[in-house]
């Protein structure tokens, strides 16, 4: 807009120089101005603007407070919440060592007042950080408050003045821009690590035998709060270019059971911050034909997988497209037939269960064939999915609480309290061998955990804990 102006202010004042050393009349019009010259004697040039005049104020105001919006929201502000989710999380780290060695040193009989002090300051370090997080979250939310109005009208006033660009100085800018967009995109294509399932066969693993998992890495509530306990998240493992940081999420807001919508971020910050770049609608309401049943979804490959509602179906949601394809597992269990079980209840709709892995895409689901015991399938990851191939097991499916898969290898865990699951059995799918010694535990923010599922691009697995999403390190050896 800015090079419009500039090049019509040079056009008037060539034109006025030339009216006044011409030796005769010469008339001159466009769109925009008209020459009127009074008398053969004398030469000069009376300009009358016959389009609308610019509004200069409005550029001034517009830039006054695109400026103001700018000193408002800093870098500072927007990592701020991140910084302090990070130091809390460590200071409770340290707290928890703390207590156990006072334990400890309780039991050997060297309990000391030390000891004591130091667990008090911590605590002490801990409200002061949850206190200055309450203020931080209230004051992002009052600037936020505050500053969508202004943009809007920010936005709605470049649009009217885009009006004037008559020479499409603006609409050529944004036309390079996606040019300039398409071809980093396609840059980064070419130079992007492929995916790790193009080098590792199944139940070949080159980090080694799953060892023990530490952690939670990281926690936090989703934006819903505690209302919706059921719901799964995570990373693509094969993610499009561009999106290598993107996190999804979807919460079953319909009885805990069924979704309809995916929630997107841009980055970790933008998931603290419950910052979503779009809500991608999957079906129009919910629960119809399509919608995700229960908690055991994933992203792969740009598509979402997840169980079709009321039926022994995996179904494909294409991100991109919006289109939905289906595979029928035969003989499957649904509706809560073969749900994840502990000794006292189990957990809604959690038959057919999604899982990925370095070698690709997997089901997880039980069958009355198999007894009711685990079935693991490999599927393809194309529009139209497959079983490629299939493998049955010993293990009762509600016996267990969740699943997954590493390096073609099925982990199966249990609960064991409200404070710890136990990861005890693993199924080699080159093998054949079913182990159900081993003993594994991690913490839990939550009594149950209704998605887990490990991501190979970061070995993180990523569970849904009562409404709590949390990660979680795998340490091979």
């Amino acid at each position: 807009m800015e090079t419009t102006v500039i090049t019509s202010a040079l056009l008037l004042v060539l034109l006025f120089s030339l009216c006044r050393t011409c030796q005769s009349q010469r008339e001159e019009e466009d769109l925009l101005t008209e020459v009127v010259t009074p008398s053969p004697a004398s030469c000069f040039c009376e300009l009358k603007n016959l389009g609308q005049a610019f509004p200069w104020q409005t550029l001034e105001d517009m830039q006054s407070a695109s400026s103001n919006c700018t000193h408002a929201i800093t870098k500072e502000q927007l990592t701020e919440v991140e910084t302090l989710l990070d130091s809390l999380h460590y200071r409770l780290l340290d707290l928890e060592k703390d207590v156990k060695d006072l334990e400890e040193a309780k039991d050997e009989g060297m309990y000391g007042i030390i000891s004591l002090r130091i667990i008090e300051i911590e605590l002490n370090e801990i409200s002061d950080l949850l206190a200055r997080l309450n203020s931080t979250t209230r004051n992002h939310q009052a600037l936020t408050a505050r500053v969508a109005p202004q943009l809007e009208i920010l936005m709605t006033e470049m649009e009217k003045l885009v009006d004037f660009d008559r020479m499409q100085v603006v609409k050529k800018e944004q036309e390079n821009k996606r040019v300039k967009r398409d071809l980093a995109s396609c840059k980064t294509e070419l130079q992007a690590t492929p995916a790790p399932h193009s080098t590792s066969a199944p139940g070949n693993c080159p980090f080694g035998q799953l060892r023990n998992v530490s952690g939670p890495s990281s926690y936090i509530v989703t934006q819903y709060g505690t209302s919706y306990t059921y719901g799964a998240w995570g990373k693509d493992p094969k993610p499009a270019p561009g999106k290598e940081d993107w996190y999804w999420l979807v919460v079953l807001t319909s009885s805990n059971a069924y979704g309809n919508y995916i929630r997107t971020y841009s980055s970790h910050l933008t998931l603290i911050a419950a910052q979503s770049v779009s809500d991608v609608t999957v079906t129009s309401s919910n629960p119809t034909t399509n919608s995700m049943m229960g908690p055991g979804s994933v992203m792969y490959d740009n598509a979402f997988y997840y169980n079709c509602y009321n039926s022994p179906s995996v179904c494909r949601f294409d991100m991109t497209s919006k289109a939905i394809t289906s595979m029928s597992l035969p003989g499957a269990g649904y509706n809560n037939k073969f749900p994840y079980c502990h000794l006292t209840s189990c957990y809604s709709f959690t038959d057919i269960d999604l899982s990925t892995d370095e070698s690709g895409l997997w089901v997880v689901y039980a069958s009355e064939a198999n007894f009711g015991n685990v079935v693991l399938s490999r599927l393809n990851a194309s529009s139209n999915p497959v079983a490629l191939q299939t493998w049955h097991t010993s293990l009762f499916k509600k016996a267990i609480s969740n699943t997954f898969v590493t390096c073609g290898v099925l982990y199966a865990t249990r609960y064991v309290d409200k404070e710890y699951e136990e990861i005890f059995y693993a199924f080699d799918t080159i093998t054949g061998i079913e182990r159900g010694n081993l003993s594994i535990r991690f913490k839990k923010v939550s009594p149950i955990i209704q998605h887990l599922n490990y991501n190979p691009r970061d070995q993180l697995l990523y569970v849904y804990n009562d409404a709590y999403i949390i990660t979680y390190q795998v340490v091979f050896g």
